[in-house]
Order: structure tokens, then sequence, then C-alpha cells
């Protein structure tokens, strides 16, 4: 590989480890989702009929991390080793469990937009090229000094045309020429959310509109963390003006029968609480959908997220589970590519059959795709509904060669 060509950003990335947090932080947090959960189990309740779940992996997918150290990054060669190895092992590992269409079990790779480079990018998309996922866009901004609006926005762009334009990533919609993204913010910080660090942009749910992004994937946020939003296991447009500092807050749930009208659409994981039993003591903790070290899936977890019940009003039976992970951090190994994720996607296809379920392996695109197609009242099959408004193909002629709000062409 070459040497790394870069798009200059304003800030590194920060750790993802936050250090201690109080006991006051801790019911502050649990205080802001914690009564919508409470009703959500009061209403909510599980189908005894066939049902469809739609799986996408969100995969903060960072070769340069450095675990423990988030402002670090790991030497240019054991990016490109790190980068070798998951495209040689994860068609190898996974290539055996299929779904229903007969796709793999895949991974949107959400690349940070601040650490571009060229040849990685380019070996990645190769990899995707070949069946194994699709690249969206990541970011990391704000951690010294609050970032700019404008920065913002710069940076999305050259981001997003690289991406399109250089490695034929992304998607477009209707006859736009311009290039359509899904997103994940690296901090968790949306739209400054996060009591205004690891962002500085109160508007950046207007700029990702405005530079063509369809629907943002951050959350829900790692635990304890002040970017959490009281909205929590839904599906939802915004319904505060997308200028407004954390205007992703309060939403209004995608029904079946009105197509969306204000984008990027706000796609949530699983946030649950999990009481269990360990040695007959009760203990309790978070489940927000995160596969990590510690915390790798497991078919216990799949009753959970099942439970979060997430899809389009009126569509009960198309089920919506987004997870995450960082599928670069060698301490999340077993958690992405190791034997526990292995045996749970195994045991997840193998039993779907006597659990009444039909499974989907999607990408974040083709979730939003068969989203928008249960808000237009599609019946039968989600899978065939992929590339159902946004597809992989750039139109031949378009109507619009400059940018447009998403919204604009989307809708409707």
């Amino acid at each position: 590989m070459t040497k790394p060509e870069l798009i200059s950003a304003a800030q590194p990335r920060k750790s993802h480890h936050r250090g201690h947090v109080s006991v006051a932080q801790k019911l502050s947090y649990l205080s802001h989702w914690v009564p919508g959960y409470a009703w959500q189990r009061l209403v909510r309740h599980r189908r005894a009929n066939q049902t469809h779940l739609i799986f996408a992996l969100a995969d903060h997918f960072e070769p340069a991390i450095v675990p423990e150290d988030g402002a670090a990054r790991a030497p240019y060669a054991e990016q490109e080793r790190r980068l070798e190895w998951w495209c040689r092992e994860y068609p190898r590992a996974f290539r055996r469990w299929r779904d229903a269409e007969g796709r793999p079990f895949v991974h949107t790779y959400f690349y940070p937009a601040e650490q571009y480079d060229s040849a990685l990018i380019a070996r990645l998309a190769e990899h995707c090229s070949n069946g194994w996922g699709e690249i969206e866009i990541h970011l990391h901004h704000g951690i010294e000094g609050p970032d700019s609006a404008a920065n913002t926005k710069r940076l999305l762009i050259e981001f997003s045309d690289r991406l399109a334009r250089t490695h034929g990533c992304l998607s477009y919609g209707g006859r736009s020429a311009q290039p359509r993204y899904s997103f994940v913010h690296g901090n968790f910080a949306l739209a400054n959310s996060a009591d205004g660090r690891w962002c500085g942009v109160d508007s950046e749910m207007q700029i990702l509109s405005d530079t063509g992004c369809y629907a943002d994937l951050t959350l829900p946020t790692g635990a304890f963390h002040a970017a959490q939003t009281s909205k929590i296991n839904s599906i939802y447009e915004c319904a505060l003006p997308l200028m407004e500092r954390s205007a992703h807050r309060k939403g209004k749930d995608l029904v079946r029968g009105r197509a969306p009208q204000v984008f990027p659409l706000i796609v949530q994981g699983p946030l649950m609480l999990d009481f269990t039993s360990d040695h007959g003591l009760r203990r309790w903790r978070i489940e927000n959908a995160a596969l990590t070290g510690s915390n790798p899936p497991s078919m216990h977890r799949l009753g959970l997220w099942k439970r979060a019940g997430i899809c389009v009003a009126g569509r009960p039976d198309w089920l919506f589970i987004k997870l995450h992970c960082h599928g670069m951090d060698p301490t999340h190994r077993e958690a992405t590519l190791g034997a526990g994720i292995q045996k749970f996607v195994s045991e997840l296809v193998e039993g779907a059959e006597l659990r009444n379920e039909i499974l989907h392996f999607v990408s974040a695109r083709e979730m939003v795709n068969i989203i928008l197609a249960a808000c237009e009242g599609k019946e039968g099959n989600p899978g065939e509904y992929r590339d159902f408004r946004l597809k992989r193909t750039r139109p031949s002629t378009s109507d619009s060669p400059g940018r447009e709000n998403s919204s604009a062409v989307l809708k409707g």
C-alpha cells in the first residue's frame, strides 16, 4: 500500500475511555431514559406470529485505533496489517452462515472522515465489493475545542465526494448525482448533545441533511454518556428544527402509510435494562447493543434486542436490530470475529425456523431502504426492498448537479 493521503481535520480522535463516573452522573443518565423505557415495557408486546429480524451492524471502523490511548494512532504498517488480516479472515469465518436471501452477516464500515486514507479505503472497498458490507461515514471532532459548522460541512463534503468518486462507495437517491450517506458520530455527541463536549456544532443535523445524509445510526450511546436521549428504541424523524442543538432529542415515530419528510432519519439500536441471576445473586446491566470484548453477542442478548421492539409503527412483524462495534479494536476481537460471535451467528441462523423467525442481514443503507418501504406500506418479504430508494448505482442522467438537502430528494 502507498503512503496515506489525508483530509485535514481540526482535532484528533478522542479516547473511548471516559474514566470514573460518579453515582450522581449515573442517576442523571438513567433519569433521561428509564421513564420512557418503563412505558415501552408496558405497551410493547412480543408477537406470536412469524417475525422478520433485520440486522445491521454499524462498525466504527478505525484501523488506527489505539485502545489504551484514544488520542494516539497506530503506525501505518500496523493499520495495513490489521486491515489485510480482517479482509482475509472475516470471509473465512462467516461465509458458511446465510440469511433468508442467501446473504452473509455483513458490516457497515463507518470510516472516520478525519482519518481518510486512499489506500486503506481502496482495500476496504474491495472487501465490500466481494459482498461483505458497505462503507459509510464516521466523524470525530470537537475534541480539543469546539469544531465549527463550516469546518464540519467542509470535511463531510470532501470525504463523501472522495468515497463516491474515487472509491465507488455510497449511494444515490432518485435522479440526483449527489452521493448520499449514513452517519455515526465518533463520540456519540451528535449535534453537540454531550453538554457541549466532543462536537461544538449545534446545527450538525442541518449540516448532515445539507450534505446528503439520509440516516444517523449513532444511538444508543455508551453507558452513562451525557449524549443519551430520552427517546429510545425508536426509528423517527426529528421534530425540532434541524438547526437547533440536539435536534434529534425529540422526534416523530415513523408510521406505516406515511412517508417521512425530514432527513436524516434517526435509526436507534436497542437500549434495555437486563436483570439476570448470577449464582443466586440478582444483578442488572445496561444493554446498549454494543459488541465488545467483555460482552460478545449471545442468544440471551438476542432476546433483549427483540424485546426492544424497534419497528415502523403498524409493521410490528418487521423488527430492526441495529448493533454497533469497533471491528479494528484488538481488545474486541472475540466479539467481532472470534469464536463467540461465530457461535452466536451459527445459533441465530440454525435456530431461526424453530423461533419462527426469518433473518435478513443488511447494510445500513439496506436497512433504511426497508424502513422506507415499510413507511410506504409495502408488503411481503422485506428483503426485496434492500434497494428501494437508495441505490449504489450513480444515475446516468441527473436533474441536480449540485448539493441538495436530503429531504428534497428522499421524501415521499
